[in-house]
């Protein structure tokens, strides 16, 4: 398996524990799941040769992601567990 497929995966594993606490719900950790796997997704995609024209706004995209969940995981850290 090569390591972009890999990142889809996990992307894809990634949303669907998202898919399971939003079955539950627990609104604020699907949150953080869904935009972890899409920040996978994202960075996948920015390697593929086809969307090349694409990269620039898709690495920004995926950079949001990464803040935006980095953000979410301190808020349920900092008022769900302390």
């Amino acid at each position: 398996m090569n390591a972009q497929t890999r990142q889809y995966l996990f992307g894809l594993i990634f949303i669907a524990f998202g898919g399971y606490q939003l079955s539950i719900p627990d609104y604020l950790e699907f949150a953080l799941y869904a935009g972890a796997g899409l920040a996978f997704i994202f960075n996948a995609l920015t390697t593929e040769p086809r969307l090349i024209e694409y990269k620039k706004p898709l690495a920004i995209v995926t950079w949001a992601f990464i803040i935006v969940t980095s953000v979410l995981f301190f808020y349920l850290l900092r008022y769900r567990f302390f």
